[in-house]
């Protein structure tokens, strides 16, 4: 055990020192950094763009959508905001601590290992690890072996372009991820499965390391009848696209399932037959529309999704997967068992279920007989429904009328609840997640009260009960003798 243990030691006893120099707090060292990322990815973007195509199938357009923009949009929106966040803040203390001074000063955690996805494998590196930058850390990110194509891009690249001295990729399988887990670090930050995700807590307990897990589960989307027809149209795209158009449905805050009423459900099936035409065209695998699978591991997972008696008799649409190709079609189906498999786990890939029911409201005592999802989708210009779901259901976020967008939106965290994931990042979140806010308090000899100290009578307890009640009058007053009691 201890020879594994010293497999890392070297490398994390040379990034403590790096941050114990104070080099990392500087807002210089952190500019530079962030400005760093921006040359990567302008610099090697054709670099990334083959990786990417190589280990996912993604089409130059989607991997810059989704992978090359989000992640230069954020490291621009750090830089435009450095000054402010690492600015102390004043904090307002009670008359009664006069004469003083509060602050709240952010200060990095130190020594940060990032995990990272094989699904948006730049994206989901560059993200945190812009806000530990941004924050003052030194970082460790071992990104997934699954994507291997772009995890060495993301190794050669990282090397090139930031500090080596206080930023390192380490590459490998599983048990390079679990060595370096033995090891104390002073924040981690994953993102994956929910399996993968127990065992980092666990890690991270040993040494009471703070946590922050990004996981998933099934998203639904809940699609109410929509009057317009422009409306509807709109609509339907963006369901197609936050399901297949992302990833080909590998992706965490993806649309997993649909939930509509009866009387709808045979419009939207049509509405979204016609417009998967349009969007990925009538042979999406030679079009390069739609990403394929990771591997074969994943794809025979989702097979077996699909080929489960009663799942099968329920496709609506699609259906159609070619092994040799990691590909499958975007498929369509129409209330699978409840019971089997694709209901049950999360799906993470491009197979949509629709669920009908009743009424458009019983979505909502559906999804919370489920595990709370990382996002909420509602179509729907009905305002009560809208609050109801916001007040009656319980997510990482809730997003109506589109699907995926909010995790672009610098000003709103990202992150999820109970079993899909905790802690948040995005914007100023991404800098507060690796920050600890330090408390200062400065205070001055002039007044000082003598009922906090001991000996103890009844006039101090009363005292103490109107100095900590804030009620100042009546402190005077006891102090005076012209009343007893608090």
């Amino acid at each position: 055990m201890e020879a594994i243990v010293d497999d890392f030691e070297g490398e994390l006893k040379a990034l403590r020192e790096v941050f114990n120099s104070g080099k990392t707090r500087e807002a210089s060292w952190r500019r530079a950094q962030l400005k760093g990322i921006l040359s990567l990815l302008k610099e090697r973007e054709s670099d990334i763009f083959k990786a990417l195509y190589q280990d996912l199938g993604k089409h130059h357009v989607e991997a810059y959508r989704d992978e090359i923009g989000t992640v230069a949009k954020s490291a621009n929106y750090a830089l435009g905001n450095l000054k402010k966040w690492m600015s102390s803040k004043r904090a307002k203390l009670p008359l009664a601590s006069f004469p003083s001074s509060g602050k709240l000063i952010p200060e990095p955690f130190g020594v940060v290992l990032v995990i990272s996805s094989w699904n948006f494998p730049f994206g989901l590196s560059f993200e945190p690890i812009i806000g530990a930058i941004a924050a003052g850390n030194v970082v460790i990110l071992k990104p997934s072996e699954l994507a291997p194509t772009c995890s060495s891009v993301l190794a050669d690249s990282i090397r090139d372009y930031l500090d080596n001295a206080a930023i390192r990729v380490i590459e490998g399988a599983p048990h390079v991820g679990e060595k370096l887990l033995r090891h104390r670090f002073d924040k981690i930050f994953f993102t994956g499965g929910a399996r993968v995700g127990q065992a980092v807590m666990t890690a991270a307990a040993r040494n009471l390391t703070p946590v922050t897990l990004e996981l998933g589960g099934k998203c639904p989307a809940v699609v109410d009848f929509i009057s317009s027809s422009r409306d509807r149209k709109i609509a339907v795209k963006r369901i197609l696209w936050g399901k297949f158009g992302v990833c080909a449905g590998q992706a965490c805050i993806g649309i997993d399932y649909i939930v509509t009423s009866k009387t709808f459900a045979s419009t939207l099936v049509e509405l979204l037959k016609k417009q998967i035409n349009t969007l990925f065209g009538y042979n999406p695998k030679d079009t390069n529309t739609v990403a394929k699978i990771i591997n074969k591991k994943h794809f025979s997972r989702l097979k077996g999704l699909l080929l489960e008696p009663g799942v099968r008799s329920s496709i609506a649409y699609g259906g159609y997967i070619e092994e040799d190709r990691l590909f499958i079609e975007p498929t369509i189906l129409l209330d699978p068992p409840l019971d089997t498999a694709i209901m049950k786990e999360e799906i993470f890939g491009p197979l949509l279920p629709i669920i009908t029911l009743g009424t458009i409201e019983d979505s909502i005592e559906f999804i919370n007989s489920r595990p709370k999802p990382l996002a909420i989708y509602g179509f729907t210009n009905n305002e009560k429904l809208q609050q109801k779901m916001i007040r009656e259901t319980s997510s990482g976020s809730i997003t109506f009328n589109d699907a995926v967008v909010q995790y672009a939106a610098d000003t709103l965290p990202f992150g999820g609840v109970g079993g899909s994931g905790f802690g948040k990042y995005h914007g100023k979140y991404s800098f507060e997640c690796f920050s600890h806010e330090k408390a200062v308090m400065v205070r001055g000899y002039l007044i000082d009260f003598g009922f906090r100290y001991p000996p103890w009578n009844d006039k101090k307890l009363q005292l103490l009960k109107s100095g900590l009640r804030y009620d100042y009058i009546k402190l005077v007053l006891i102090k005076l003798g012209l009343k007893s009691k608090a």
